[in-house]
């Protein structure tokens, strides 16, 4: 299947099948003229890529999760890690959306005498809603 093919069956667009292929994440199997050609078993891979993005796993990460033939490899600790770490975005993002609902129909007369809302913006001056890196364990 020709570059061509595999971006418009794939979504993909041919200078990212290209930049792909230069970071080691996907691998033409030879040329046809000046297009790439590649096995149908590339569309998998760009799906697994997509889905590993999707879970905020970087470029870096994902080339780790292909063996050398190009099939998937998972390490499970480091899914289960990012599933932590989402569940935890999860949970940050819901108590600040519950502060910021509370706040929208808060009946003190100003967000200033509201408690709640001074406790979503002690929260945010300490840093507690910033986004934190997972943690990785050393093994």
């Amino acid at each position: 299947m020709d570059i061509a093919e595999v971006a418009k069956r794939s979504g993909v667009p041919a200078s990212t099948l290209r930049f792909y292929e230069e970071k080691g994440l996907i691998a033409s199997t030879g040329r046809q003229g000046l297009r790439r050609l590649f096995a149908p078993g590339v569309l998998d891979q760009l799906a697994l890529i997509a889905l590993g993005q999707a879970a905020g796993f970087s470029l870096d990460e994902i080339r780790g999760m292909f063996a050398p033939d190009g099939k998937p490899s998972l390490d499970r600790r480091m899914l289960s890690e990012k599933a932590d770490a989402i569940d935890g975005t999860i949970r940050r993002l819901q108590a600040m959306s519950e502060g910021l609902r509370h706040a929208a129909a808060c009946p003190a007369p100003s967000h200033a005498e509201c408690p709640t809302f001074q406790r979503l913006l002690r929260a945010a001056a300490a840093g507690a809603l910033q986004r934190r890196p997972a943690r990785r364990p050393t093994v």
